[in-house]
Order: structure tokens, then C-alpha cells, then sequence
């Protein structure tokens, strides 16, 4: 049975911008790029700088794709999976997110992996 852990309400996230949130031990940054309940899930620690600042970056838009962009190293993350696009060897957890009512729920990583 999976284990959601509820972090915030949808009305706290800013569209345009992220927020970041304990689950359990993992530092997790929820990006809302839109107006809409859209919401996307990846660890907010920067795997170049060792730091947990990712919900502080940029999103941006490549190749048809949404992409967090690292505030320190400038690094791109893409939301749906945490692929890095300057170096694959780099990337980074996503997380499952979803929203019931107006509240946001981040699926553990202990449950993502059984």
C-alpha cells in the first residue's frame, strides 16, 4: 500500500514557482509551472553544487519539454523525471505527486521502492 505524505495546500504554490518539502529524509522540491493543479515532483538537492536549492531554480521550457534550471550551477532538470540534459550520469529522483482536494501529497521513497 503506498504511503502518501501530505506537504501543503495547491494554493501555497505559486504558479510559476516551487516550493520544497520534507518527506520522511528527502529533501523534495513540487513545481507548479501552470495555473492549474499540474504539479511535478523531484528531489531538491543539486547533485553539482550538494546543495538542497533546486525549488529555488527556473523553470524553462526545451524541446517541448519543462525543465528546472538550477539557481546556483545552472543545470537543467527535466520535471517528468529528473533527467539532467547536461550530463545523464547526474540525474536526479522524481517523486509522485497529487493533489486531492486542494491538498499536496508526495508519495514516500521508501514506498517507490517495493
Amino acid at each position: 500500500m503506498s504511503q502518501w505524505i501530505a506537504v501543503c495546500q495547491l494554493d501555497d504554490i505559486t504558479p510559476g514557482t516551487g516550493v520544497c518539502a520534507l518527506v520522511e529524509q528527502d529533501h523534495v522540491a513540487i513545481f507548479r509551472p501552470y495555473s492549474d493543479a499540474r504539479l511535478y515532483a523531484l528531489s531538491n538537492i543539486d547533485p553539482f553544487a550538494h546543495s538542497s536549492v533546486l525549488s529555488r531554480g527556473l523553470i524553462a521550457e526545451h524541446e517541448n519539454e519543462l525543465y528546472i534550471v538550477s539557481p546556483l550551477k545552472k543545470q537543467h532538470f527535466r520535471l517528468t523525471d529528473g533527467f539532467c540534459l547536461e550530463d545523464e550520469n547526474f540525474s536526479i529522483t522524481h517523486f509522485d505527486v497529487k493533489v486531492e482536494g486542494n491538498t499536496v501529497s508526495v508519495r514516500s521513497r521508501n514506498e517507490l521502492s517495493q
